[in-house]
């Protein structure tokens, strides 16, 4: 019975062992990772060329200066801008390569959401918030945005912000133009849900026309236009009789992207009518449209619209 119990002790002693290495490996691996954004960061900052001037051009000044009031209006000061540090200007290809891998590092942060829905906004290291194959394309969508837009002499800034009394620090990336990419100003955008209507006035020929107009914008949070998704639906008609229907449709997005889908669902008789299948979305998330139920979905995390629907339109 001893010899029992000693062994089960020793079991145990072994078990228990194995546990706490277990529970330091994933410690150890944690701040590995966290070591290694860090490190890449670091390794960034040594290949950049040093800029001469710190002052901002007026462009990304301004940009940065609406973000904060806007920011300041819709989100109550629970994200601020707190500093701004310029680091320097990318002057090397494996200076490109650093910028791409940092900003899409599963270490990162990143933010999404509507800042006119403050209830929408998130704001996480990029691993916190995605996982498994949802991580993984994330990340290849951040990249493939990084490479695209990220050039050679483009200039860096570290903006450090605060989020509801937590510091974290982005990578910005502009040139005079305007601000090119941060995963944390890119990521936000601005806009109405409900969108947008306008309707024609009466016709004056013989045959009337009637259309009706819906749009959906998002804005960038300095408030300039961002993107459009939005559809028009015409009918021409005489008297009570629609003779004939057409439907156009309209997407696009910057840093992101945007579908647009439209056919006519009756061209004559009492009334004209129109389906619609519209989004838009920035790089974090992505859109795909089916043909069967003719509709467009998102799916990831990101900001989004998403519109899909039926309109008639009368004489």
């Amino acid at each position: 019975m001893k010899t029992r119990f000693v062994n089960a002790f020793k079991g145990l002693l072994v078990l228990s062992a194995l546990i706490i290495n277990s529970c330091q490996d994933d410690s150890i691996d944690s701040v590995q990772k966290s070591s290694n954004e860090k490190q890449s960061i670091e390794s960034l900052k040594q290949e950049l060329s040093p800029i001469s001037s710190q002052e901002l051009p007026q462009a990304v000044q301004n940009q940065l200066n609406l973000s904060k009031t806007n920011l300041s209006e819709y989100l109550n000061d629970d994200l601020q801008i707190d500093q701004v540090i310029v680091l320097g200007k990318v002057s090397t290809s494996k200076g490109i390569t650093m910028a791409q891998d940092a900003v899409s590092n599963q270490e990162s942060t990143v933010a999404f959401g509507n800042i006119k829905d403050s209830k929408s906004v998130v704001i996480g290291k990029m691993k916190n918030l995605y996982s498994g194959e949802i991580l993984t394309a994330t990340q290849k969508n951040v990249k493939e945005t990084a490479v695209k837009e990220i050039q050679l002499d483009d200039n860096v800034l570290e903006i450090t912000w605060i989020n509801k009394g937590q510091k974290f620090t982005s990578l910005c990336f502009y040139r005079n133009s305007g601000i090119v990419w941060d995963n944390v100003l890119s990521g936000l955008i601005m806009m109405d849900t409900e969108g947008k209507v306008e309707v024609s006035n009466e016709g004056q020929s013989k045959v009337y026309s009637r259309w009706y107009k819906q749009w959906w914008t998002a804005s960038w949070l300095w408030g300039s236009d961002r993107g459009e998704i939005g559809y028009q639906i015409t009918i021409y008609y005489s008297g009570s009789t629609v003779s004939n229907t057409d439907v156009n449709d309209w997407g696009y997005m910057s840093l992101g992207s945007a579908r647009s889908e439209s056919k006519v669902t009756k061209e004559t008789g009492s009334y004209g009518q129109c389906r619609y299948a519209l989004g838009l979305c920035t790089p974090t998330g992505s859109l795909s449209f089916s043909y069967s139920s003719f509709s467009v979905s998102f799916s990831g995390l990101g900001s989004n619209i998403v519109a899909n629907g039926n309109k008639s339109l009368y004489p």
